[in-house]
Protein backbone atom coordinates (compact mmCIF):
# COMPACT_ATOMS: atom_id res chain seq x y z
CA UNK A 1 0.00 0.00 0.00
CA UNK A 2 1.43 3.41 -0.97
CA UNK A 3 1.98 6.31 1.37
CA UNK A 4 -0.47 8.30 -0.77
CA UNK A 5 -3.26 5.99 0.35
CA UNK A 6 -2.33 6.46 4.01
CA UNK A 7 -1.99 10.23 3.75
CA UNK A 8 -5.31 10.47 1.88
CA UNK A 9 -6.93 8.69 4.83
CA UNK A 10 -5.21 11.11 7.18
CA UNK A 11 -6.43 14.11 5.18
CA UNK A 12 -9.99 12.88 5.60
CA UNK A 13 -9.77 12.96 9.39
CA UNK A 14 -8.21 16.43 9.63
CA UNK A 15 -11.55 18.02 10.70
CA UNK A 16 -11.92 15.38 13.42
CA UNK A 17 -8.44 16.09 14.75
CA UNK A 18 -9.00 19.83 14.55
CA UNK A 19 -12.13 19.56 16.66
CA UNK A 20 -10.71 17.21 19.29
CA UNK A 21 -10.95 18.67 22.77
CA UNK A 22 -7.95 20.17 24.56
CA UNK A 23 -8.45 17.60 27.33
CA UNK A 24 -8.10 14.76 24.84
CA UNK A 25 -4.97 16.19 23.29
CA UNK A 26 -3.36 16.92 26.66
CA UNK A 27 -4.24 13.44 27.91
CA UNK A 28 -2.49 11.98 24.87
CA UNK A 29 0.69 13.90 25.78
CA UNK A 30 0.65 12.66 29.36
CA UNK A 31 0.02 9.10 28.18
CA UNK A 32 2.99 9.46 25.82
CA UNK A 33 5.23 10.40 28.75
CA UNK A 34 3.97 7.45 30.78
CA UNK A 35 4.51 5.01 27.92
CA UNK A 36 8.06 6.20 27.23
CA UNK A 37 9.03 5.88 30.89
CA UNK A 38 7.31 2.52 31.26
CA UNK A 39 8.95 1.03 28.17
CA UNK A 40 12.32 2.74 28.42
CA UNK A 41 14.28 -0.53 28.43
CA UNK A 42 12.66 -1.48 25.13
CA UNK A 43 13.65 1.91 23.68
CA UNK A 44 17.21 1.72 25.03
CA UNK A 45 17.61 -1.79 23.63
CA UNK A 46 16.54 -0.68 20.17
CA UNK A 47 18.80 2.35 20.39
CA UNK A 48 21.71 0.12 21.34
CA UNK A 49 21.19 -1.83 18.13
CA UNK A 50 21.14 1.39 16.11
CA UNK A 51 24.30 2.70 17.77
CA UNK A 52 26.14 -0.57 17.15
CA UNK A 53 25.29 -0.42 13.44
CA UNK A 54 26.31 3.24 13.31
CA UNK A 55 29.70 2.54 14.87
CA UNK A 56 30.29 -0.36 12.48
CA UNK A 57 29.47 2.00 9.61
CA UNK A 58 32.15 4.41 10.82
CA UNK A 59 29.80 7.24 11.77
CA UNK A 60 31.65 10.01 13.66
CA UNK A 61 31.42 10.56 17.39
CA UNK A 62 29.60 13.88 17.05
CA UNK A 63 26.84 12.23 15.03
CA UNK A 64 26.73 9.21 17.35
CA UNK A 65 25.88 11.64 20.14
CA UNK A 66 22.89 12.85 18.13
CA UNK A 67 21.75 9.26 17.53
CA UNK A 68 21.87 8.34 21.21
CA UNK A 69 18.64 8.05 23.20
CA UNK A 70 19.58 7.55 26.86
CA UNK A 71 18.26 8.43 30.31
CA UNK A 72 19.16 12.09 29.76
CA UNK A 73 17.26 12.29 26.46
CA UNK A 74 14.32 10.41 27.98
CA UNK A 75 14.14 12.83 30.89
CA UNK A 76 14.28 15.80 28.52
CA UNK A 77 11.51 14.57 26.22
CA UNK A 78 9.17 13.48 29.03
CA UNK A 79 9.63 16.82 30.79
CA UNK A 80 8.87 18.46 27.46
CA UNK A 81 5.69 16.41 27.04
CA UNK A 82 4.38 17.34 30.48
CA UNK A 83 5.34 20.99 30.02
CA UNK A 84 3.58 21.03 26.67
CA UNK A 85 0.42 19.53 28.18
CA UNK A 86 0.32 22.38 30.68
CA UNK A 87 0.51 25.12 28.05
CA UNK A 88 -2.67 26.96 27.01
CA UNK A 89 -4.61 25.48 24.12
CA UNK A 90 -3.61 27.23 20.87
CA UNK A 91 -6.68 25.97 18.96
CA UNK A 92 -9.73 28.21 18.63
CA UNK A 93 -8.09 31.29 20.12
CA UNK A 94 -9.73 34.55 19.00
CA UNK A 95 -6.88 36.65 17.63
CA UNK A 96 -9.04 39.54 16.42
CA UNK A 97 -12.64 40.61 16.89
CA UNK A 98 -13.89 43.53 14.83
CA UNK A 99 -17.25 45.10 14.15
CA UNK A 100 -17.46 46.03 10.46
CA UNK A 101 -20.89 47.58 10.89
CA UNK A 102 -23.85 47.22 13.18
CA UNK A 103 -24.59 43.48 13.43
CA UNK A 104 -21.67 42.47 11.17
CA UNK A 105 -18.81 40.98 13.22
CA UNK A 106 -15.50 39.56 11.99
CA UNK A 107 -13.35 37.20 14.05
CA UNK A 108 -9.92 35.78 13.28
CA UNK A 109 -9.67 32.31 14.85
CA UNK A 110 -6.52 30.23 15.26
CA UNK A 111 -6.70 26.74 13.78
CA UNK A 112 -4.32 23.87 12.92
CA UNK A 113 -2.53 23.82 9.57
CA UNK A 114 -3.78 20.30 8.79
CA UNK A 115 -1.39 17.63 7.48
CA UNK A 116 2.27 18.26 8.24
CA UNK A 117 5.08 16.10 6.89
CA UNK A 118 8.24 16.15 9.01
CA UNK A 119 11.38 14.52 7.65
CA UNK A 120 14.25 14.41 10.10
CA UNK A 121 17.70 12.86 10.29
CA UNK A 122 19.57 11.36 13.20
CA UNK A 123 17.94 12.37 16.49
CA UNK A 124 15.24 9.94 17.72
CA UNK A 125 14.12 12.44 20.39
CA UNK A 126 12.94 14.60 17.47
CA UNK A 127 10.22 12.00 16.89
CA UNK A 128 8.77 12.75 20.32
CA UNK A 129 9.05 16.52 20.03
CA UNK A 130 7.46 16.66 16.59
CA UNK A 131 4.62 14.22 17.29
CA UNK A 132 3.73 15.90 20.58
CA UNK A 133 3.65 19.40 19.11
CA UNK A 134 1.46 18.24 16.25
CA UNK A 135 -0.96 16.51 18.62
CA UNK A 136 -1.14 19.49 20.99
CA UNK A 137 -1.80 21.85 18.07
CA UNK A 138 -4.48 19.60 16.56
CA UNK A 139 -2.46 18.74 13.46
CA UNK A 140 -1.97 15.40 11.75
CA UNK A 141 1.64 14.39 11.09
CA UNK A 142 3.57 12.15 8.71
CA UNK A 143 6.87 11.33 10.44
CA UNK A 144 9.94 10.12 8.53
CA UNK A 145 13.05 9.57 10.63
CA UNK A 146 16.56 8.73 9.51
CA UNK A 147 17.60 5.17 8.77
CA UNK A 148 20.45 5.47 11.31
CA UNK A 149 17.91 5.16 14.16
CA UNK A 150 15.26 3.09 12.41
CA UNK A 151 14.85 0.61 15.29
CA UNK A 152 14.58 3.35 17.92
CA UNK A 153 12.12 5.36 15.84
CA UNK A 154 9.93 2.29 15.29
CA UNK A 155 9.62 1.61 19.02
CA UNK A 156 9.04 5.24 19.94
CA UNK A 157 6.41 5.65 17.24
CA UNK A 158 4.54 2.56 18.42
CA UNK A 159 4.42 3.95 21.96
CA UNK A 160 3.32 7.41 20.85
CA UNK A 161 0.69 6.02 18.50
CA UNK A 162 -0.68 3.80 21.25
CA UNK A 163 -0.98 6.78 23.59
CA UNK A 164 -2.87 8.76 20.96
CA UNK A 165 -5.37 5.94 20.47
CA UNK A 166 -5.79 5.45 24.22
CA UNK A 167 -6.66 9.14 24.54
CA UNK A 168 -9.45 8.71 22.00
CA UNK A 169 -7.86 10.66 19.16
CA UNK A 170 -8.04 9.33 15.57
CA UNK A 171 -5.60 6.44 15.22
CA UNK A 172 -4.20 7.63 11.91
CA UNK A 173 -3.52 11.22 13.00
CA UNK A 174 0.12 10.07 13.18
CA UNK A 175 1.76 8.07 10.38
CA UNK A 176 5.30 6.76 10.30
CA UNK A 177 7.07 6.51 6.94
CA UNK A 178 10.08 4.20 7.11
CA UNK A 179 11.27 3.57 3.57
CA UNK A 180 13.69 5.98 1.90
CA UNK A 181 11.66 5.71 -1.30
CA UNK A 182 8.68 7.15 0.56
CA UNK A 183 10.41 10.53 0.86
CA UNK A 184 10.09 11.26 -2.86
CA UNK A 185 6.50 10.04 -2.84
CA UNK A 186 5.73 12.28 0.15
CA UNK A 187 7.27 15.27 -1.67
CA UNK A 188 4.82 14.74 -4.53
CA UNK A 189 1.67 14.92 -2.36
CA UNK A 190 0.99 18.65 -2.70
CA UNK A 191 -2.72 17.89 -2.89
CA UNK A 192 -2.69 16.18 0.51
CA UNK A 193 0.16 17.65 2.58
CA UNK A 194 -0.12 21.25 3.76
CA UNK A 195 3.42 21.82 5.06
CA UNK A 196 6.81 20.10 5.08
CA UNK A 197 9.37 20.58 7.83
CA UNK A 198 12.79 19.04 7.10
CA UNK A 199 15.42 18.67 9.84
CA UNK A 200 18.91 17.60 8.92
CA UNK A 201 22.04 18.52 7.00
CA UNK A 202 22.33 21.42 4.62
CA UNK A 203 22.35 19.09 1.59
CA UNK A 204 19.33 17.19 2.91
CA UNK A 205 17.21 20.28 3.51
CA UNK A 206 18.19 21.74 0.14
CA UNK A 207 17.11 18.50 -1.55
CA UNK A 208 13.68 18.74 0.08
CA UNK A 209 13.27 22.39 -0.88
CA UNK A 210 14.27 21.71 -4.50
CA UNK A 211 12.05 18.67 -5.07
CA UNK A 212 8.57 19.62 -3.87
CA UNK A 213 5.76 22.07 -4.53
CA UNK A 214 4.62 21.78 -0.92
CA UNK A 215 5.48 24.81 1.28
CA UNK A 216 8.67 24.07 3.25
CA UNK A 217 9.56 25.53 6.63
CA UNK A 218 13.03 25.03 8.04
CA UNK A 219 16.67 25.97 7.81
CA UNK A 220 19.50 24.67 5.69
CA UNK A 221 22.45 25.92 7.75
CA UNK A 222 23.28 26.80 11.33
CA UNK A 223 26.27 29.10 10.97
CA UNK A 224 25.97 30.98 14.26
CA UNK A 225 28.28 33.81 15.34
CA UNK A 226 29.44 35.42 18.56
CA UNK A 227 30.96 38.88 18.28
CA UNK A 228 33.19 40.00 21.18
CA UNK A 229 33.07 43.77 21.40
CA UNK A 230 35.86 45.95 22.83
CA UNK A 231 33.54 46.69 25.76
CA UNK A 232 32.84 43.04 26.58
CA UNK A 233 33.35 41.45 29.97
CA UNK A 234 36.13 39.17 28.75
CA UNK A 235 35.76 36.48 31.40
CA UNK A 236 32.02 36.31 30.73
CA UNK A 237 32.66 36.15 27.00
CA UNK A 238 35.06 33.22 27.36
CA UNK A 239 32.57 31.29 29.51
CA UNK A 240 29.70 31.91 27.08
CA UNK A 241 31.76 30.98 24.02
CA UNK A 242 32.94 27.69 25.55
CA UNK A 243 29.31 26.81 26.31
CA UNK A 244 28.11 27.83 22.85
CA UNK A 245 30.77 25.70 21.17
CA UNK A 246 31.03 22.64 23.42
CA UNK A 247 27.78 22.14 25.31
CA UNK A 248 26.51 20.25 22.22
CA UNK A 249 28.88 20.82 19.31
CA UNK A 250 26.72 18.92 16.81
CA UNK A 251 23.66 21.14 17.32
CA UNK A 252 22.58 23.71 14.75
CA UNK A 253 22.68 26.47 17.38
CA UNK A 254 26.31 25.81 18.39
CA UNK A 255 28.59 28.73 17.56
CA UNK A 256 30.72 28.24 14.44
CA UNK A 257 32.36 31.66 13.98
CA UNK A 258 33.88 34.03 16.53
CA UNK A 259 34.45 37.66 15.63
CA UNK A 260 36.70 39.71 17.92
CA UNK A 261 37.07 43.49 17.92
CA UNK A 262 40.67 44.33 16.99
CA UNK A 263 40.75 46.74 19.92
CA UNK A 264 40.26 43.80 22.30
CA UNK A 265 42.15 41.06 20.44
CA UNK A 266 45.54 41.36 22.17
CA UNK A 267 43.95 41.00 25.59
CA UNK A 268 41.12 38.62 24.75
CA UNK A 269 42.51 36.08 22.28
CA UNK A 270 45.04 34.47 24.70
CA UNK A 271 42.27 33.95 27.30
CA UNK A 272 39.94 32.52 24.68
CA UNK A 273 42.59 30.26 23.14
CA UNK A 274 43.54 28.85 26.53
CA UNK A 275 39.93 28.00 27.39
CA UNK A 276 39.13 26.49 23.98
CA UNK A 277 42.33 24.43 23.99
CA UNK A 278 41.38 23.06 27.39
CA UNK A 279 37.96 22.19 25.95
CA UNK A 280 39.65 20.39 22.99
CA UNK A 281 38.35 22.86 20.43
CA UNK A 282 40.42 23.36 17.26
CA UNK A 283 40.73 27.02 16.25
CA UNK A 284 40.97 28.09 12.60
CA UNK A 285 41.73 31.78 12.21
CA UNK A 286 42.32 34.34 9.54
CA UNK A 287 45.97 35.07 8.74
CA UNK A 288 45.82 38.03 11.13
CA UNK A 289 44.27 36.05 13.99
CA UNK A 290 46.60 33.09 13.50
CA UNK A 291 49.65 35.38 13.58
CA UNK A 292 48.69 36.60 17.05
CA UNK A 293 48.85 33.08 18.50
CA UNK A 294 50.97 30.95 16.12
CA UNK A 295 50.81 27.23 16.76
CA UNK A 296 47.59 27.63 18.73
CA UNK A 297 45.29 29.19 16.15
CA UNK A 298 45.72 27.52 12.75
CA UNK A 299 45.39 29.70 9.68
CA UNK A 300 42.43 28.80 7.48
CA UNK A 301 39.15 30.16 8.85
CA UNK A 302 36.18 29.00 6.80
CA UNK A 303 33.30 31.37 7.38
CA UNK A 304 30.82 29.43 5.24
CA UNK A 305 31.20 26.08 7.00
CA UNK A 306 28.91 24.63 9.66
CA UNK A 307 31.44 22.43 11.45
CA UNK A 308 29.04 20.62 13.83
CA UNK A 309 32.18 19.54 15.68
CA UNK A 310 34.86 20.85 18.05
CA UNK A 311 36.18 23.37 15.52
CA UNK A 312 35.59 27.11 15.32
CA UNK A 313 36.57 29.91 12.92
CA UNK A 314 38.02 33.14 14.31
CA UNK A 315 38.23 36.53 12.61
CA UNK A 316 39.02 40.09 13.66
CA UNK A 317 36.82 43.11 12.87
CA UNK A 318 36.86 46.85 13.45
CA UNK A 319 33.89 47.26 15.73
CA UNK A 320 30.24 46.32 15.74
CA UNK A 321 29.41 47.67 12.26
CA UNK A 322 31.96 45.45 10.55
CA UNK A 323 30.83 42.52 12.70
CA UNK A 324 27.23 43.02 11.59
CA UNK A 325 28.26 43.26 7.93
CA UNK A 326 30.22 40.01 8.28
CA UNK A 327 27.33 38.19 9.96
CA UNK A 328 24.77 39.33 7.39
CA UNK A 329 27.13 38.25 4.59
CA UNK A 330 28.30 34.86 5.87
CA UNK A 331 25.65 33.87 8.40
CA UNK A 332 22.63 31.64 7.91
CA UNK A 333 20.15 33.93 9.72
CA UNK A 334 19.88 31.43 12.57
CA UNK A 335 21.22 32.82 15.88
CA UNK A 336 23.96 35.38 16.48
CA UNK A 337 25.19 37.01 19.68
CA UNK A 338 27.14 40.04 20.85
CA UNK A 339 29.20 40.14 24.03
CA UNK A 340 29.30 43.72 25.28
CA UNK A 341 28.54 46.03 28.20
CA UNK A 342 27.94 48.88 25.76
CA UNK A 343 24.20 49.51 25.34
CA UNK A 344 24.64 51.48 22.13
CA UNK A 345 26.65 48.70 20.47
CA UNK A 346 24.15 46.10 21.65
CA UNK A 347 21.20 48.10 20.32
CA UNK A 348 22.88 48.51 16.91
CA UNK A 349 23.64 44.78 16.77
CA UNK A 350 20.05 43.82 17.69
CA UNK A 351 18.59 46.22 15.13
CA UNK A 352 20.90 45.42 12.23
CA UNK A 353 21.62 41.67 12.42
CA UNK A 354 19.14 39.89 10.13
CA UNK A 355 18.72 36.64 12.05
CA UNK A 356 15.91 34.71 13.71
CA UNK A 357 17.67 35.02 17.07
CA UNK A 358 19.77 38.01 18.16
CA UNK A 359 21.33 37.66 21.62
CA UNK A 360 23.34 39.75 24.04
CA UNK A 361 25.72 38.28 26.62
CA UNK A 362 24.41 34.73 26.44
CA UNK A 363 25.02 31.46 24.60
CA UNK A 364 23.58 30.75 21.15
CA UNK A 365 22.58 27.35 22.54
CA UNK A 366 19.49 28.98 24.06
CA UNK A 367 17.89 28.94 20.59
CA UNK A 368 15.57 26.06 21.39
CA UNK A 369 11.82 25.64 21.72
CA UNK A 370 11.97 24.00 25.15
CA UNK A 371 14.30 26.72 26.48
CA UNK A 372 11.94 29.37 25.14
CA UNK A 373 9.07 27.82 27.08
CA UNK A 374 7.37 26.40 23.98
CA UNK A 375 7.37 22.87 25.44
CA UNK A 376 9.36 21.60 22.45
CA UNK A 377 10.01 22.53 18.84
CA UNK A 378 9.56 20.94 15.43
CA UNK A 379 12.68 22.73 14.21
CA UNK A 380 14.27 26.12 13.64
CA UNK A 381 13.03 28.33 10.84
CA UNK A 382 15.39 30.89 9.32
CA UNK A 383 12.77 32.10 6.86
CA UNK A 384 10.66 35.19 7.42
CA UNK A 385 7.21 34.02 6.40
CA UNK A 386 4.79 32.44 8.87
CA UNK A 387 7.25 31.31 11.56
CA UNK A 388 10.80 32.25 12.54
CA UNK A 389 13.27 30.84 15.06
CA UNK A 390 12.34 27.81 17.19
CA UNK A 391 8.97 26.63 15.86
CA UNK A 392 6.63 25.65 18.67
CA UNK A 393 2.85 25.57 18.85
CA UNK A 394 2.29 29.01 17.32
CA UNK A 395 4.33 28.03 14.27
CA UNK A 396 2.01 25.08 13.65
CA UNK A 397 -1.12 27.21 13.66
CA UNK A 398 -2.82 29.22 10.97
CA UNK A 399 -6.13 31.06 11.15
CA UNK A 400 -9.49 31.46 9.54
CA UNK A 401 -11.92 34.37 9.41
CA UNK A 402 -15.45 33.96 10.72
CA UNK A 403 -17.93 36.63 9.65
CA UNK A 404 -21.38 36.80 11.23
CA UNK A 405 -24.12 39.08 9.96
CA UNK A 406 -27.88 39.47 9.87
CA UNK A 407 -28.73 39.39 6.17
CA UNK A 408 -25.98 41.87 5.24
CA UNK A 409 -25.27 42.19 1.50
CA UNK A 410 -22.35 43.83 -0.31
CA UNK A 411 -24.80 45.56 -2.65
CA UNK A 412 -26.04 47.77 0.18
CA UNK A 413 -22.51 49.06 0.76
CA UNK A 414 -21.67 49.39 -2.94
CA UNK A 415 -24.77 51.51 -3.52
CA UNK A 416 -24.04 53.74 -0.55
CA UNK A 417 -27.18 52.71 1.30
CA UNK A 418 -24.97 51.47 4.12
CA UNK A 419 -21.37 52.25 5.09
CA UNK A 420 -18.74 50.45 7.10
CA UNK A 421 -18.04 51.53 10.69
CA UNK A 422 -14.92 49.59 11.68
CA UNK A 423 -14.45 49.13 15.41
CA UNK A 424 -12.08 46.70 17.11
CA UNK A 425 -13.72 44.84 19.96
CA UNK A 426 -10.43 44.33 21.78
CA UNK A 427 -11.95 43.88 25.21
CA UNK A 428 -13.62 40.69 23.97
CA UNK A 429 -10.47 39.12 22.44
Amino acid sequence: MSIRHDVAGMKAIVPVMMSASADQRNRALRLMAEALNREKDWIFGANGEDLKRAEEAGITGAVIKRLTFDEGKLKAVTEGLLSLADLPDPVGRVRLRRSLDEGLTLRQISCPIGVIGVIFEARPDAMVQIASLCVKSGNCAVLKGGRETAATNRVIFELLSGAVSEAGLPENCLIQAELHSEIDELLSLEDLVDLLIPRGSNAFVRYIMDHTKIPVMGHADGICHIYVDKDADEDMAVRVIVDAKTQYAAACNAVETLLVDRAAAASFLPKLASALTEAHVAMRGTKEAAAMLPGIITEGADFRTEYLDYTVSIGLVDGVREAVDHINTYGSHHTDAIMTENDEAAAYFARMVDSAGVYRNCSTRFADGFRYGFGAEVGISTGKLHARGPVGLEGLMTYKYELTGHGHTVGDYASGERSFHFRDLNDDV
